[in-house]
C-alpha cells in the first residue's frame, strides 16, 4: 500500500500529519503537484512535480495508483475515479469517500457548481478546524494500521 497526495491544495497541517505517519510506520507517501512541494528528508517521502495544466496532477495520480492504495484529496471527481480503480480516497477533513457516498457527493458538487455559474454566491469551504485535523489523523491512523504491512 502507498499513500498518494493531491498536493496542489492540500493543507500544510495535513502534509505534516502524513510526514509523521510515513516515518513512524514506514509507509511510502508521494506528493504530486504542479509546483515544487518541499518535503522533509526521508526514505519514505517524495514529491513529484508535474507540468502545469488542468487536472495534470490528478491524471498522474490516477495512472500511478494501484488497488488498495490511499489517496488524500478533496477533489470529488478524482476520488470517484480512484474508487472505481479499487483505491481508497480520504479528504483532508477526515471523510473517507466510499462507493456508497461518492455518487451523492458528485451530485451535490455538480449542483453547487450550477448554482455558482448562475451567479449565486455559495461561499467556500470553512477553514480546517482542530476537530477536522484530529478526524483526519484518526482516520489515517486507522486506515494505515489496517492496511499497511511493514516490509
Amino acid at each position: 500500500m502507498k499513500i498518494w497526495v493531491d498536493a496542489d491544495a492540500c493543507p500544510n497541517v495535513v502534509k505534516e500529519i502524513l510526514f509523521r505517519v510515513a516515518n513512524r510506520v514506514g509507509v511510502a507517501v508521494t506528493l504530486v503537484a504542479n509546483h515544487h512541494v518541499r518535503v522533509p528528508p526521508s526514505p519514505h517521502i517524495k514529491s513529484i512535480q508535474v507540468e502545469q495544466g488542468f487536472d495534470v496532477a490528478d491524471n498522474y495520480i490516477v495512472q500511478q495508483v494501484e488497488a488498495g492504495d490511499l489517496v488524500i484529496t478533496a477533489d470529488i471527481p478524482l476520488a470517484d475515479e480512484l474508487i472505481t480503480k479499487g483505491a481508497h480516497a480520504l479528504n483532508p477533513r477526515g471523510e473517507m469517500y466510499t462507493k456508497d457516498t461518492i455518487k451523492q457527493r458528485l451530485q451535490m458538487r455538480d449542483f453547487m457548481e450550477t448554482m455558482r455559474s448562475s451567479g449565486i454566491q455559495t461561499g467556500g469551504p470553512a477553514p480546517l478546524s482542530q476537530s477536522d485535523r484530529q478526524n483526519f489523523a484518526n482516520k489515517l491512523d486507522s486506515f494505515v494500521a489496517k492496511n499497511h504491512k511493514k516490509s
